[in-house]
């Protein structure tokens, strides 16, 4: 009986949030299972404020041990089955020889071919299917039913803010003013909609009845600074002030966020905030693959088919989107 399953996905935030779907769906179908996420120690507050996994390992301290440190380490564990949802070359060959029984992975990888005992034919490149839906593919591995409905992911993966928060960072929050997180930047991993546009949205928003907040690292408040020449006005700039932890708790206590396709935006989403994700047309990096799976979540994207900036950094359609639509999306709802 398989009892004890690892999760392997030790890549980004927004990535591992779009995997715990998997979780939900393990623990519906196997009720005395236990569901660890095997992750990068950044990644660690998404799992603890996760409803469904029942613990997390961190790979970043992993991976400085020997092989036969990680061997050892993984036999004690006494997993059953493990699932590399982002396949690992290391992980998968150590876990082949730490022993764990049931070793899932797709067939299009060389090395599942010797490191896998159960492999799932899945191509990621040209499907139609969302990231968590295609996630979910590997499940049959285990025996678990595949066949989810994109509208049923809005169930499946959520969080809970657990952290506290500091007395500054509540007394910001002390106003009976709707709140309005706005992140614009994305550490390079998705197309950026222009600062220009935050700026004016941002103006939009304070001038009428909303407060609004700036969130990401110290480096990428001190970009959008250098990007604009000033800092974003008629917002609090919170850049570089608060953990993951923090943040979560602190997107849970507004009203809406908006990015691009980055991990807040799937923060919010997961937390039931409404996430308003600004998007590409340009596959794979579309909505279709990639938008938060929540209950209130608005996708912008050019209503079009669109590949020509596919290799520059600068994209046209996402500046389709005005600082008004945005407004009036935001307002629609809240």
């Amino acid at each position: 009986m398989v009892q004890k399953i690892l999760l392997s996905r030790t890549d980004a935030i927004g990535d591992l949030i779009l995997t715990l779907p998997m979780a939900d769906l393990i623990k519906r179908c196997l009720s005395e299972s236990q569901v660890i996420i095997l992750g990068r120690n950044y990644t660690a507050p998404i799992v603890a404020a996760a409803t469904a996994p029942d613990g997390f390992l961190d790979w970043s301290e992993l991976e400085k041990l020997s092989d036969n440190e990680i061997v050892t380490f993984l036999q004690k564990y006494g997993f059953d089955a493990v699932i590399h949802v982002f396949p690992n070359k290391r992980i998968a060959r150590l876990a082949r020889k730490a022993g764990i029984p049931l070793r899932i992975g797709t067939s299009r990888r060389i090395y599942h071919h010797w490191t896998c005992n159960r492999k799932i034919k899945l191509s990621r490149r040209n499907s139609e299917l969302h990231e968590s839906q295609l996630n979910i593919k590997l499940l049959a591995g285990l025996g678990v039913s595949t066949e989810v409905e994109f509208l049923e992911l809005q169930n499946l993966g959520r969080l809970s803010a657990k952290a506290s928060l500091p007395k500054n960072l509540e007394e910001l929050l002390s106003g009976e003013k709707p709140r309005v997180v706005l992140h614009p930047k994305s550490k390079g991993s998705a197309r950026e909609w222009d600062i220009q546009n935050y700026s004016l949205l941002a103006e939009m928003l304070s001038s009428n009845g909303f407060e609004v907040f700036i969130t990401g690292t110290d480096s990428e408040g001190q970009l959008i600074q250098e990007e604009l020449g000033h800092k974003i006005r008629y917002a609090h700039d919170m850049s570089g002030t608060m953990t993951l932890p923090e943040l979560i708790t602190f997107i849970s206590r507004c009203n809406a966020l908006v990015a691009a396709s980055t991990g807040p935006l799937h923060i919010a989403s997961a937390l039931g905030v409404h996430a308003v994700g600004i998007y590409p047309p340009i596959r794979p990096m579309h909505p279709g693959r990639w938008a938060p799976t929540g209950r209130n979540v608005t996708v912008m994207c050019s209503d079009k088919t669109c590949s020509a900036c596919r290799n520059q950094n600068h994209c046209a359609c996402m500046q389709d989107i005005t600082p008004d639509m945005v407004f009036d999306a935001i307002r629609a709802k809240l």
